[in-house]
């Protein structure tokens, strides 16, 4: 019988390619499926219009009436593009997005029907949430949930859908999804970042995070995957041995972009454009069949918002071309895995880059106000930070060669470093004389845009890295929702700009000047967080023995990684600010540790399966070719002459011998392992056990079934292999 690797080559060779034909002016067609600004104002009277702009950008709410002629607009302009239903399109915890579709179609009861869609509709459905993770917030039994429309984020079409961005809650209240927390920490760093602004600038009234995001991929043949049951069902290789070619002679990297490949991106970019997802770049990766996108910066909320729906079209253009777009963070054993590094900063209602050095030096100074109470902020909660990147998938990325560690560090640059320790050394106890003032600012603070235009170094290694005029977080992970780690940075960014400005107020109290005092507090802050800047290589031994040695923690593995999110120092923070209420983060953490315990006890079973139902089989069979060519050998020769031309064939057979029985013996104790761990009530105990006992054969049995990958004869080996994954174009 033919095995599932040869009907996928079968399928390969009659497979036509697939040519996209790309518009000459993508501008032209850009946000044509979103209900923004131009569609608005042909949709929409002037009052209804301003009602749904003062939503998004002042926070103001939205009466019924005018709540009504938004949805008349909204419907007439959706029927218009060929939409028939409508959703309110969210982001539950299942790191998905999730959508229940309803016709605009309304019988009369006469035989008759009108396209009907109200103020009701619009701003509030009521979706089954019973089958969402709600960590005990509620019973199952209780299925009631709310969605509710999110102004601040355009709708869009997709299909014959009109799609409203909404938040998910339950009937009590709490948030069931990523977009309600990310609103309420938007709002906290607006309004702190602002507070601290008016030390500099009196016209900055409001102030938005924006997020650039960078999303890497694998692009794989979709009968390739089909015939591996653990890609197809887990995102990732459990077994492969590294091809005789990876990436070590770097030069997929920026290469030329496969034709397919190519095809491909064309496509999912002209389906992005007309949602409005600004994608304005496209590359190799460093891996083979591994590429990356990224749009240019926008409002964190609808940075997140076109994240979920590019990772959406992405599925589905790939399936249009038999592709499969690999989002896991690490498919592949030996070659890079792949990251969403977020790229955050924070941005004024005067148009100014408040991580970006100005003109002069009171410019420069409001810059290493947010600049340096950012790392303090990271420097105070870098467990969390580390929490909200933990994954299954993940884990098997940081650390890595190509990811940073799981130690949380932040990069700055070598002359931008020694310019803060400047800073801290210039700036003495008690009030800095007019000519220490004027040195520091001309000769020190008014430099800083020429450090930053030579200071050009992008340490690749750092979790947590300035690049400029931004910080990029680069830890994040490519299947990862930005919202949990936008959530999490503009919430401590926000408390810490808070305990800022109480300091500097208090010093100002007390009669020193408002630039004297900023200095002080400044210092005073330099010299609290210098243990987390590192300038050099993340991924050396020798951080690991000095990040131990400076008290930061290096925690492997998400289990204990989670412990963070209900700590006393993350459960204050949170509900300082009211972004999280105990219980909403206590279900999150409850959350969390189940989808880690239940994706690594779904690889074990396919892990399992594959090795009894697929590896072993096909070793035997080839161990029995190796017996009957053997017998025929000394069948044929003197035992002198057997020794010596069967030598090969008989060791062989012991080593595929010892291989089927170490492999056997390991998923036997795997199993055993899991069933204890499945006895466990206590969810972080379960989660522990899958991971130190359950995941710990892992290793062991991939070792065995790679070994005899390079054993069994080519033609009968069932899985496509790494060569075959990663070089098909």
């Amino acid at each position: 019988m033919e095995n599932f690797r040869n009907q996928a080559y079968r399928e390969l060779l009659n497979r036509k390619p697939l040519h996209i034909d790309v518009p000459v002016r993508m501008s032209k067609t850009f946000g044509s499926k979103v209900f923004g600004t131009a569609s608005m104002k042909e949709y929409l009277s002037k009052e209804a219009l301003e009602a749904v702009e003062n939503a998004a950008n002042l926070g103001t709410s939205i009466d019924r009436k005018v709540a009504a002629q938004v949805a008349n607009g909204m419907k007439e302009w959706a029927i218009s593009q060929g939409a028939t239903h409508y959703t309110h399109w969210f982001q539950p915890l299942t790191g998905l997005t999730a959508e229940k579709h309803d016709g605009f179609f309304d019988p009369q009861g006469d035989g008759t029907a009108l396209d009907s869609f109200g103020a009701t509709q619009l701003v509030q459905q009521e979706p089954d949430a019973s089958s969402f993770p709600n960590g005990g917030i509620r019973n199952t039994f209780e299925a009631r949930g709310y969605s509710a429309w999110d102004p601040t984020s355009p709708a869009f079409i997709i299909d014959t859908t009109l799609c409203i961005p909404s938040v998910f809650v339950s009937y009590t209240g709490e948030a069931l999804d990523y977009k309600t927390p990310l609103l309420k920490a938007l709002n906290a760093v607006d309004k702190a970042a602002t507070a601290v602004c008016q030390y500099f600038d009196k016209n900055i009234t409001k102030v938005v995070a924006t997020l650039g995001w960078e999303q890497e991929y694998f692009l794989i043949d979709d009968a390739l995957v089909n015939a591996r049951p653990d890609l197809s069902l887990t995102g990732r290789t459990l077994f492969g041995h590294a091809a005789a070619k990876g990436q070590q002679l770097e030069d997929h990297y920026f290469g030329t972009i496969p034709e397919r490949a190519l095809n491909f991106m064309k496509d999912l970019e002209m389906e992005s454009i007309a949602l409005g997802i600004p994608i304005k770049t496209r590359h190799n990766e460093v891996a083979p069949n591994q590429f990356e996108c990224a749009p240019v910066f926008e409002e964190a909320n609808l940075a997140v918002d076109h994240n979920q729906l590019l990772m959406d079209i992405m599925h589905k253009v790939g399936r249009k071309h038999n592709l499969s777009v690999l989002l896991h963070e690490k498919p592949f054993a030996g070659v890079n895995g792949s990251g969403k590094h977020n790229n955050w900063s924070l941005a004024t209602n005067t148009n100014k880059n408040l991580l970006s050095p100005g003109k002069n030096p009171k410019s420069n100074l409001q810059f290493l106000t947010f600049f340096v109470n950012t790392i303090k902020a990271v420097h105070d909660h870098a467990d969390l930070m580390r929490a909200t990147i933990a994954g299954a998938g993940n884990d098997h990325r940081l650390g890595a060669n190509e990811a940073p560690p799981a130690i949380m560090s932040v990069f700055l640059g070598s002359q931008l470093s020694a310019t803060l320790d400047e800073l801290e050394r210039k700036v003495k106890d008690g009030k800095l004389k007019p000519e220490e003032m004027t040195d520091i600012k001309l000769n020190l603070i008014g430099k800083i845009p020429e450090i930053l235009l030579d200071n050009t170094d992008r340490n690749r290694t750092s979790p947590f890295a300035f690049t400029g005029n931004k910080f990029e977080f680069r830890a994040v992970g490519s299947s990862a929702n930005c919202s949990q780690a936008m959530t999490t940075l503009n919430t401590i960014v926000a408390d810490q700009l808070l305990k800022f400005k109480d300091d500097v107020d208090a010093r100002i109290k007390k009669g020193d000047k408002s630039d004297d005092a900023i200095l002080h507090v400044l210092r005073d802050i330099i010299g609290s967080c210098k243990k987390i800047r590192f300038e050099g290589n993340g991924y050396g031994e020798e951080w690991v023995k000095e990040a131990t040695k400076r008290g930061l923690n290096n925690i492997k593995t998400t289990p204990p990684a989670l412990d963070a999110f209900v700590s006393k120092q993350t459960l204050a923070v949170f509900a300082k600010h009211n972004i999280y209420t105990h219980r909403e983060l206590e279900a999150r953490h409850e959350i969390m540790l189940e989808t880690y315990t239940k994706k690594i006890q779904i690889e074990s079973r396919i892990m399992a399966d594959m090795a009894m139902n697929q590896i072993i089989p096909t070793a035997i069979k080839y161990q029995n070719v190796l017996i009957e060519n053997a017998r025929g050998l000394k069948e044929l020769f003197t035992d002198k002459e057997f020794k010596v031309l069967a030598k090969t064939q008989l060791e062989d057979i012991k080593k595929v011998s010892t291989h089927i029985d170490i492999i056997s013996t390991q998923v036997a104790a795997m199993i055993n392992e899991r069933k204890k761990a499945n006895l466990l009530t206590d969810g972080r105990k379960q989660a522990v056990a899958y991971c130190d006992k359950v995941k710990a054969h892992f290793e062991t049995i991939r070792y065995n079934v790679d070994k005899l990958e390079l054993l069994i004869d080519d033609a009968s080996w069932p899985l496509p292999k790494y060569r075959e994954l990663l070089f098909t174009k």
